[in-house]
């Protein structure tokens, strides 16, 4: 707990233990933050003594341990990401695979996601089983539009670790890395951390079909436009976790693995413009992490993996607002 007024932390608990390769997670507008497993460990090929790979809630008001109880119907997979469309309450998540898809899941009881629902995937309309990253061929450009289906996915605990697999036989779409994602006006981001054909990442944004999850949205699909794709290394280097500012800015969190060039927060206006809004100086430039604007806006609130350290930046804003 940290008070705003005088700059201190007040106060700070473990909240959740028993999980494994725990990574970006999102927030839930019904106050819950939902963590997400970056991993597939099992006790066949870990020493672990559970199935790992699987997404857990922690309400934001828990002064202690919660129990870990994983959301199996949200599957299993390598999570990174999630975050939540208000007012569907329907959860969409990314999958940090090189070869990795990106799902939704649909509850059967918004805002009790324990409740169960239906975990489905991406297909881009007439682009079946299409590779978004631009690796091989040019799929699509900066500035493009796809529609987007849905299908169902099934036996979704995954016991052989396939889930992407049989998604993408069925016609999923290939998202190199998805990574962090962020809900906006009426919109989500996402981050292809690997994508473009240099792999130093693509930003996508996808707009939900104004009858998401419900029947109608075979007539008036959802919508996928390639709104970043990075075309040299020191304007964006694969952007990994992702928040929106409070003037509608992208915040972007560098992971890249070079010791010779420093990962960087950028910031992305809404037209597409990139900018360079601070610098890791560590030893060992590790990657920027889990950024996120206090309620009142004033403070970015930012990690640096090693040597694992958090920063409260207040600005000034007004630099970066036009």
């Amino acid at each position: 707990v940290y008070d705003m007024a005088t700059g201190k932390t007040e106060r700070q608990h473990l909240s959740l233990a028993g999980t494994s390769t725990n990574c970006c997670g999102g927030q839930t507008p019904w106050g819950s933050w939902l963590t997400c497993e970056e991993t597939e460990e099992t006790p066949a090929d870990a020493d672990v003594t559970k199935e790992h790979g699987y997404v857990f809630e922690v309400p934001a008001r828990a002064e202690g341990l919660v129990d870990a109880v994983p959301l199996k119907a949200m599957g299993r997979f390598d999570h990174e990401a999630v975050c939540v469309d208000p007012r569907t309450g329907i959860v969409y998540l990314t999958e940090d695979r090189a070869d990795g898809l990106f799902y939704r899941f649909i509850p059967d009881t918004p805002g009790e996601l324990i409740k169960g629902g239906r975990l489905q995937a991406m297909v881009l309309r007439d682009h079946q089983g299409v590779d978004t990253s631009n690796h091989d061929a040019r799929v699509w450009s900066v500035g493009d539009w796809l529609n987007v289906d849905w299908i169902d996915m099934a036996d979704v605990e995954s016991p052989k670790g396939d889930l992407r697999q049989r998604g993408h036989a069925d016609g999923a779409a290939l998202v190199a890395r998805g990574e962090g994602i962020w809900w906006g006006d009426g919109e989500m981001y996402l981050t292809a951390t690997s994508g473009g054909p240099i792999q130093r990442g693509q930003i996508l944004r996808y707009v939900p079909s104004p009858e998401e999850g419900r029947p109608g949205e075979t007539r008036r699909p959802g919508r996928l436009q390639l709104f970043v794709e990075s075309t040299n290394e020191k304007t964006m280097n694969m952007g990994d976790n992702i928040t929106i500012a409070p003037w509608g800015h992208l915040i972007v969190c560098e992971d890249n693995y070079s010791s010779a060039i420093r990962n960087h927060l950028k910031g992305v206006t809404p037209d597409g413009r990139i900018y360079t809004l601070g610098r890791n100086v560590f030893q060992g430039n590790s990657e920027f992490a889990g950024a996120v604007f206090s309620p009142d806006g004033g403070t970015l609130f930012v990690n640096i993996q090693y040597p694992g350290v958090t920063f409260a930046i207040t600005g000034p804003w007004n630099a970066v607002r036009t």
